[in-house]
């Protein structure tokens, strides 16, 4: 589809050779003689830009220009006149618009104008239109559940966005989001961002663990043409691109210690400097980071900064693992195998209830990444419409699911399990107080043995009530 251009130029001559230069090069042209004319032809035709000349018969560019700009803010606005001066660039620029050129008129210097402008109007369209899905799929009605937990972290969350509503300058306070892997701490983030006082403005997300660490800080804070080899251009860092929104540091126990430095100074003072620059730069952020790790274990181990810490834990927020959730489990299973029914042309699932029970049964380690996964799959194995326990991945060979998931190695124990001769819940207590005495009471030595994660083995502890010997 060709971009249209409406060209408001009392000039015949000139506006008709503009026009006959742009259709060649594959854009719909109309052409307007006064300012009236371009409005009256602005409302009907509705185009991508105007080349718009500051002399008219009647009102001047400048009156044009503010008419055109009430009909259509995002509408780019080229003005074109044989009196340029400063005054009148600043002018037309306050004015709303995009550049200014001057008479005569070079058509293939107009034509990089065009295109650089046009090539701008696709990459706020693009970034519009990921802005507003992001916000579509974000927000508190995305975290599912309403489980004695989740009501509880939904609660926090609206307190914080009620505190941010009522701030009246500065930016709100650092919130830290804490949690296993694959809980959710991503929906808490972008709840706070969406649903808050600053969802029109940029949600900048950075995994610090995904970037090499050579590059971690000159993505956070840009760099300036030739501050290291390949440094052939300004960049603009994410911090700067956050400005006025919020910037998301996820797994920022990652981050190196040079990069902690800055970031301490970035919550401190709100500025931030370039790789190569001698300029500080203001910015308006709200930070808001998350991690599985511990923090504490990682500051008494001197790899991560205690003033750092303190400085993105001014507000905590945990998100509870899957197996604290209850009858959430089945909700958000079904909330799953009916995104991917739909994704894979199999609208009318549903679960047995086999597998329910085995959805509730199974501790979910990896928790809602986990058991997304394992939804998925079943969503593609499965031959009917009748989701099965056997199709679940998240399911051993073995019926007696927990027995085996502790340790294959326990041989005859779970041999007779399976025969149906011990109770598997008498069995499964032995194996764990057995495993923690010959730990010395250390949890994750005795969770190793069993080959288990120390999280899976935590559950089963406050299951039979069992305590650490240590």
């Amino acid at each position: 589809m060709s971009q249209g251009i409406l060209i408001v130029e009392d000039e015949a001559i000139l506006a008709k050779n503009i026009k006959r230069y742009l259709e060649r090069h594959g854009y719909e042209v109309r052409i307007a003689g006064t300012g009236e004319d371009g409005i009256v032809q602005f409302e009907d035709f509705r185009p991508d830009m105007v080349l718009l000349d500051f002399t008219l018969p009647g009102a001047d560019g400048l009156e044009v220009l503010e008419r055109i700009r009430a009909l259509d803010s995002r509408v780019k606005v080229i003005l074109i006149t044989a009196h340029g001066n400063v005054r009148i660039a600043v002018d037309a620029m306050k004015a709303g618009a995009y550049d200014y050129l001057g008479k005569p008129v070079n058509l293939g210097e107009l034509k990089l104008l065009i295109d650089k402008a046009v090539g701008q109007e696709r990459l706020e369209g693009a970034l519009s239109y990921y802005r507003n899905r992001e916000a579509g799929g974000s927000g508190l009605d995305k975290i599912l559940g309403g489980s004695p937990a989740i009501q509880r972290l939904k609660e926090t969350i609206g307190q914080l966005l009620d505190a941010e509503r009522r701030l009246t300058e500065g930016a709100p306070a650092p919130v830290l989001i804490t949690g296993e892997t694959g809980t959710g701490k991503e929906l808490v983030a972008r709840a706070l961002h969406f649903d808050g006082a600053r969802k029109q403005r940029p949600f900048v997300e950075i995994n610090c663990a995904s970037i090499p660490p050579h590059l971690v800080e000159s993505e956070l804070f840009g760099h300036e043409r030739g501050a290291f080899t390949d440094a052939r251009e300004r960049k603009l860092g994410l911090v700067e691109s956050a400005h006025g929104g919020t910037l998301f540091l996820d797994e920022v126990g990652d981050l190196e210690p040079a990069v902690q430095v800055k970031l301490l100074k970035l919550l401190e003072d709100k500025i931030v400097r370039r790789l190569g620059s001698v300029r500080d730069h203001k910015v308006d952020i709200r930070i808001v980071a998350a991690t599985n790790r511990s923090l504490e274990d990682l500051v008494r181990q001197g790899k991560f900064r205690s003033d750092l810490y303190f400085r993105l834990r001014v507000v905590a927020v945990e998100v509870p693992p899957l197996r604290e959730r209850g009858e959430d489990v089945v909700s958000i299973a079904e909330h799953f195998l009916d995104l991917h029914g739909r994704r894979y042309g199999k609208p009318r699932l549903r679960f047995g209830a086999e597998a329910r029970a085995a959805i509730l049964r199974h501790a979910w380690p990896g928790n809602v990444r986990e058991l997304r996964n394992v939804i998925e799959q079943a969503v593609l194995v499965a031959p009917g419409e009748v989701i099965g326990a056997v199709h679940l991945a998240c399911q051993p060979a073995c019926p007696v699911a927990e027995a085996c998931e502790l340790k294959e190695a326990t041989g005859d124990m779970v041999a007779l399990l399976c025969n149906g001769g011990i109770k598997l819940a008498e069995v499964e207590r032995g194996l764990l107080v057995q495993a923690l005495q010959s730990a010395a009471g250390n949890v994750t030595r005795a969770a190793k043995s069993l080959g288990i994660s120390r999280d899976t083995l935590r559950y089963r502890m406050e299951k039979y009530d069992l305590r650490s010997p240590a």
